[in-house]
């Protein structure tokens, strides 16, 4: 376990880099009372779901759709996304340190390290499925334009169609005792969600 408190040590202090992808600007234009729409054009089916002009929080009264409300929204979705990557950081720590155990459980089985590595596992898919929650149910921003070409953020998305499923589907192989399967789809999921950190931050 000490190998894994120094990774996870070690990745909280990429946080002090992480920042929000809304930007200050996007408070500027809404403080300066320019003429910009309240929200943006695309987003994600679970953003519209409960954020839309038609979502469950609009239509219950929850979160009326208006300048103030719009400006909350923002600074929550900052919050929520600095979380996001606080925990995608532990989470690839926490990866790292259940590749290890994996692999001492592959060479030498015994009750203890199996047991170790079952609650890793529950650290991780924590981890792991609520830093999704929290970038799949932010608010949404002002601005969501749809950029040409190759950039980080459409990497990172595809990166992260690529980690989710192979995160599901180590969890259900696991239920059937498919090692074969469940060690292939673990190592997706850690290969493609660490690219997928490291592409967003470069």
């Amino acid at each position: 376990m000490n190998t894994f408190k120094i990774i996870l040590i070690i990745s909280f202090f990429f946080i002090s880099f992480c920042n929000a992808q809304d930007g200050q600007d996007l408070f500027d234009l809404i403080e300066d009372k320019q003429d910009v729409e309240l929200l943006p054009e695309r987003m994600v089916f679970t953003q519209r779901l409960l954020w839309g002009d038609k979502g469950f929080l609009r239509k219950t009264g929850i979160a009326p759709l208006n300048t103030t409300q719009r400006e909350k929204e923002l600074k929550l979705r900052r919050s929520m996304l600095t979380t996001h990557q606080v925990l995608g950081y532990a989470t690839l720590a926490a990866m790292v340190a259940q590749g290890i155990i994996g692999a001492k459980l592959h060479k030498d089985w015994s009750r203890s390290t199996y047991d170790l590595h079952k609650d890793m596992a529950t650290a991780v898919n924590i981890g792991y499925f609520t830093g999704a929650g929290l970038s799949l149910f932010a608010p949404p921003p002002l601005i969501n334009k749809k950029v040409k070409g190759f950039s980080s953020i459409k990497a990172h998305k595809t990166l992260a169609t690529i980690h989710f499923s192979a995160m599901v589907l180590t969890n259900v192989v696991d239920k059937y005792k498919n090692n074969n399967i469940h060690r292939a789809s673990a190592y997706t999921a850690f290969g493609s969600y660490a690219v997928a950190i490291l592409v967003f931050k470069f």
